[in-house]
């Protein structure tokens, strides 16, 4: 293969393919991405670690020979990231290495056998829908938070996405907090579709997606969904799981609402939380009419109080929190104000725009 693209045109697609592909590998060749050049001078780049795989597609300047080979992911961005913009670089494949070029430069790297390079099969896609971009963006970042981290329960180790007609849902919990996001969009979807996408594939998607109204088609499979937007096809794994009924765990019937300035009470719990217990970093509230007070103390005796106007009238209230999940949910609600809504100390805590909105948040109290 031999051809030459410009600085620019490779380097984006590289750093999302890139950034699927794993550091530490079990197969050498998935530290590599797949170079694929034809005569239209097309170029498409691949990365995957046999959950996700990604490939980006762009234009080559010239194409001599069409071709395919794998080359290490992380050099090859780095080496295209440290020549100077605008630069033209010229590939060639030379007895068994990737020879790079450009300006006085010149670079040979390794490469491995393109029919060692594995591909997510082609399962059959039974469902295909289209959604706008944003619309999706904006639901993985409005729940994303919330999703477990290696959790021996796998099955929280994703998202919740739910299809059904003129509706879009993401839902994320780790078992201590819960976010749910629930958008109207112009689908049909019979019958209605859960899929537990993966945490790795959950971000890596969001990477692609921006706020824009232009498309992203889904292919809904038994065992994969894939999108395409634009010069990218995301593919990923799904989580074969059961995920909680996420219905029950939210709490119904509050009779404690308040209504508090969000960017204020984010300052005042980022505050107090520097003298909280650095293990379990938890925070003491009382509700009282027309104030809030949070606490926190740790094993050295120190304390912090801080006190933030708030719209309530009703009996007073001590619950605790962690604080680290409250901020999460007050660095995500889309609105100037937050709504919270408690009943009694043991009871988990409604996070939500006032009056409601696309999105809610659960989270459950600690004892302290």
């Amino acid at each position: 293969m031999k051809f030459s693209i410009s600085r620019e045109a490779l380097l984006r697609p590289l750093a999302l393919v890139a950034g699927v592909v794993e550091r530490r590998q079990t197969l050498p060749v998935l530290s590599n991405v797949l170079i694929q050049v034809d005569e239209a001078q097309q170029v498409a780049l691949t990365g995957t670690d046999l959950e996700v795989e990604l490939i980006g597609r762009t234009a080559a300047s010239q194409v001599e020979v069409p071709g395919a080979v794998t080359v290490p992911a992380r050099k090859l961005m780095d080496i295209c990231k440290s020549l100077p913009d605008q630069a033209e670089l010229h590939f060639a494949l030379e007895e068994g290495r990737a020879v790079l070029r450009s300006g006085r430069s010149r670079f040979t790297l390794s490469t491995l056998p393109v029919a060692e390079f594995p591909s997510i099969e082609e399962g059959q896609g039974s469902t295909e829908l289209s959604l706008p971009r944003g619309t999706l963006k904006q639901l993985i970042d409005a729940t994303a938070f919330a999703m477990a981290q290696q959790d021996v329960r796998y099955y929280l180790n994703g998202m919740l996405l739910e299809l059904k007609d003129n509706l879009v849902r993401t839902v994320a919990t780790d078992g201590h907090r819960l976010a749910v996001c629930s958008r109207p969009a112009d689908i049909q979807v019979a019958p209605a579709q859960k899929l537990i996408v993966p945490r790795k594939g959950v971000l890596e998607l969001a990477r692609l997606l921006d706020g824009s109204d232009e498309p992203v088609t889904l292919t809904l499979g038994a065992s994969h969904v894939r999108a395409h937007t634009g010069d990218f096809t995301f593919t990923s794994k799904l989580v074969d799981g059961k995920f909680p009924d996420y219905e029950r765990v939210v709490p119904r019937g509050g009779d404690k609402v308040f209504l508090a300035d969000r960017a204020e009470l984010r300052q005042v719990l980022s505050r107090t939380s520097i003298l909280s217990n650095e293990k379990y970093r938890g925070v003491r509230l009382l509700l009282e009419e027309g104030n809030l007070r949070v606490m926190a103390n740790n094993p050295e005796q120190e304390e912090a109080e801080e006190n933030v106007a708030v719209e309530y009238s009703g009996n007073t209230l001590e619950i605790g929190f962690n604080v680290g999940y409250l901020i999460d949910v007050l660095n995500t609600v889309d609105d100037e104000r937050v709504q919270m809504t408690l009943s009694d100390p043991n009871s988990s805590a409604l996070l939500e725009q006032p009056g409601g909105g696309d999105a809610m948040y659960v989270v459950m109290p600690m004892r302290l």
